[in-house]
């Protein structure tokens, strides 16, 4: 059975280093080109044609899908995932029970993402490029 879907657009923080591994991450396995990235501290984002401020968008993910609808929280993950061929990670990302705890957890990360960034982020980002680089899955 072959799944449908929208296209979606990922919006993300292009001065947090693990936001930048993440996003490199999904990028590396987007081979049916469902997902685009947009830095919400770029000229590439327009907060009114989005109808989403940066601020907003700063303190939680957001997503849009090319019909406009916009998403937040971990309903991103999942649908994120589920563009890249991640489906356990797209599974647990919907798991309703786990959404209360893995909306919080984001929400602590969103709020520290730039103490927390300058820990692990360094080495996300470099293990990521390492073997994203090399075209490993």
């Amino acid at each position: 059975m072959t799944l449908s879907f929208q296209k979606l657009s990922i919006f993300y923080d292009g001065a947090c280093p693990l936001c930048q591994a993440e996003i490199l991450f999904l990028s590396g396995r987007n081979q049916a080109g469902l997902l685009t990235f947009v830095d919400i501290n770029s000229s590439d984002y327009d907060p009114d044609l989005v109808g989403l401020s940066c601020q907003k968008a700063l303190a939680s993910m957001y997503g849009q899908y090319s019909d406009g609808t916009l998403i937040n929280g971990v309903a991103v993950f999942s649908a994120a995932y589920s563009r890249a061929n991640l489906p356990f990670l797209a599974w647990l990302f919907s798991r309703q029970a786990l959404k209360p705890f893995l909306n919080w957890g984001y929400q602590f990360f969103a709020r520290h993402r730039h103490t927390i960034s300058g820990v692990f982020g360094p080495p996300a980002l470099w293990l990521v490029k390492t073997f994203h680089l090399k075209g490993m899955p």
